[in-house]
């Protein structure tokens, strides 16, 4: 089995992925007007708007009402992503801070207030373990 994506689920698509655009800089795979998916190496951010849902079970999902669930994204350099984000981003959680697990993580919200977590593993232990 692979981990492949997430989905956001969203009112509003276009602005949501823009930001994502913005905030990744990666450019986004528009497939309709309601889905579009930003690829990574490793993983896929698919965003969907509010009509995808019946597709699967309507009412299955809200938009804006994540309470649980962090989308990370593993980054070169935290403090640099921060300082290009000043100005964009409107609610940073934390600025930069090295974890106790070895992680320097960035924390702030997306436009939807999704939790979005850019982090530089930094001690030997992390960087090994963001190797594999």
């Amino acid at each position: 089995m692979d981990f492949v994506s997430v989905r956001i689920i969203t009112g509003d698509v276009a602005r949501l992925v823009a930001f994502y655009e913005r905030a990744t800089g990666v450019r986004a795979s528009w497939f309709t007007e309601d889905f579009a998916e930003l690829r990574t190496a490793s993983a896929t951010l698919a965003v969907a708007g509010t009509r995808t849902v019946p597709l699967f079970a309507p009412g299955s999902a809200r938009p804006a009402d994540n309470h649980s669930v962090i989308v990370e994204f593993r980054v070169d350099d935290v403090d640099g992503v921060h300082r290009n984000l000043s100005g964009f981003v409107e609610d940073f959680v934390n600025e930069p801070t090295t974890m106790p697990w070895g992680n320097r993580a960035l924390l702030f919200r997306d436009p939807d207030g999704n939790l979005v977590n850019f982090f530089t593993p930094v001690t030997p232990a992390a960087v090994e373990r963001s190797a594999r």
